[in-house]
């Protein structure tokens, strides 16, 4: 009986942490300085930018753009153009996307927990527009151990000294 009691204790404790996390990731969702209509998304984007950034689909590996280059700048998001990772933690992780260690800025994404698929992972999406990244691992290189793994459809890259237009 005992037993039984700090079990249920541990699961009521476990439900509370998750509905204050999704409270959270729900207030992150509504402060979004971008908000457009799917119609809205789906003039601006292109059909597999929208199947991507707006409906969560993933491009397959090694097909990205952005997956081989090594270019000195920063990759910004493809549909609102928010600073995401700077080129510099990027690194081959040999899994077919572009992949970094470390965001810009923690506040430049949201980290939302996903459960599709039949995994459990760590969605990443814009924290500008909400728009899907990828997913975040912990199987990467020092310093953060950390690897990001992001579709390439879903950026856009602003080469050192240059920069990138975003249509509105």
């Amino acid at each position: 009986m005992k037993t039984l009691k700090i079990f249920s204790a541990i699961v009521l404790i476990s439900l509370v942490f998750s509905a204050c996390s999704q409270t959270q990731k729900q207030t992150n969702m509504e402060n979004l300085q971008v908000n457009k209509s799917e119609e809205e998304w789906k003039k601006q984007l292109t059909p597999e930018q929208f199947e991507v950034l707006r409906l969560k689909g993933t491009e397959r590996a090694f097909t990205g753009k952005f997956e081989s280059q090594w270019d000195s700048g920063i990759y910004v998001c493809a549909a609102c153009g928010n600073e995401l990772f700077n080129s510099n933690s990027k690194f081959d992780a040999g899994c077919g996307w572009p992949s970094f260690y470390e965001a810009l800025d923690k506040s430049k994404v949201i980290e939302k927990k996903d459960i599709s698929h039949g995994m459990v992972r760590i969605e990443i999406m814009c924290a500008n527009c909400g728009g899907h990244l990828g997913h975040v691992f912990d199987d990467g290189p020092k310093p953060t151990g950390l690897r990001y793994c992001i579709n390439s459809v879903s950026l856009d890259f602003k080469k050192k000294d240059s920069t990138i237009v975003i249509k509105k």
